[in-house]
């Protein structure tokens, strides 16, 4: 395992950060439940101490599942919880309705919430989900802050923020974490939040490594995926946007096949070795996909390697 002590904190994580969305049991298609249990198992066993949660993820399913099979040892991992988004139950209705929301009062709700469902004293990680238009950010800022003082969370951030945002946030309280979409087909953090992070020293946490699979090159035009699974509705997994994408996924494989490596773990390697990342979040549904995920640490992708997906030729 690769691990990074986190710059202003006293937290060391392991770079490949376990995503536990998928422990909410919502829109990830069929899931064998005993098959995902093992899959926390596996993490902890191959020395992943680090888990990416939200309250909304099932809404508070995921944290609870992610207390229940991490057992004692929730103690010891770093867990990184987010809040922002609220929701109602719809009656009559498959999914809840939820909404932006992180009003002051929110922030208190919600924190309590998670810590009950954690069953924790103090969340390691505690990040803002995503912008709230209706609430000024200084004022959620002061509630984390008084929490954080309380000993409820250890270190607060913000993700999915725009650099304007995250520029505002850090000026009122140095906001020493980010987590954003980043991966070799959305590289839009390279423009602007990537370097800021790095001037800033903010840490930051890339989600989406995988595109939500699409770099696995397990999936093509053909691919139809039903109605409970997100990925039909994701514009990258159009059948345009993935005969767009296959440069990407041919240059996986070609990489790949001279290290013995797998295009999923070429993907994520190429996040690691950016050396403003912090870590990597990756999502896995069985054991094995938990092993697969771990062949992408301890080896390194050379500056020409690194160059090849830069080229547009």
């Amino acid at each position: 395992m690769e691990y990074k002590t986190l710059l202003g904190t006293q937290l060391t994580i392991s770079r490949l950060i376990f995503g536990c969305e998928p422990l909410g049991g919502a829109d990830w298609g069929k899931i064998d439940e005993n098959l995902l249990e093992q899959s926390v198992s596996k993490a902890v066993d191959l020395g992943i101490n680090c888990f990416d949660v939200a309250d909304v993820y099932g809404l508070g399913r995921a944290e609870e599942r992610l207390s229940q099979l991490l057992g004692s040892k929730r103690h010891e991992a770093v867990i990184i919880s987010k809040f922002g988004i609220n929701w109602e139950e719809a009656i009559g209705e498959n999914r809840a309705k939820t909404f932006l929301d992180s009003s002051p009062k929110r922030v208190i709700t919600a924190l309590e919430n998670s810590l009950r469902r954690l069953k924790i004293d103090c969340i390691p990680i505690y990040l803002i989900h995503w912008p709230d238009p209706k609430t000024p950010i200084d004022k959620t800022l002061e509630v984390l802050l008084r929490c954080q003082k309380e000993g409820k969370i250890q270190y607060f951030g913000v993700s999915n923020f725009p650099l304007t945002l995250l520029r505002e946030a850090n000026h009122l309280k140095n906001v020493g974490i980010l987590e954003l979409q980043y991966n070799l087909v959305d590289r839009s953090g390279e423009e602007e939040l990537l370097p800021y992070c790095q001037t800033e020293k903010i840490n930051v946490f890339a989600y989406g490594a995988l595109a939500q699979g699409l770099l696995t090159g397990k999936y093509d035009t053909s691919t139809i995926f039903e109605k409970d699974d997100r990925r039909h509705r994701l514009p990258h997994f159009q059948p345009d946007a993935i005969k767009k994408n296959q440069r990407i996924l041919d240059r996986l494989k070609t990489i790949g096949d001279q290290y013995g490596k797998t295009p999923s773990q070429v993907a994520i390697r190429w996040i690691l070795d950016n050396p403003i990342i912090s870590g990597v979040i990756v999502g896995a549904k069985t054991p094995n996909q938990v092993t697969m995920n771990a062949g992408s640490l301890n080896w390194h992708l050379t500056t020409e390697e690194l160059i090849y997906f830069d080229n547009d030729a």
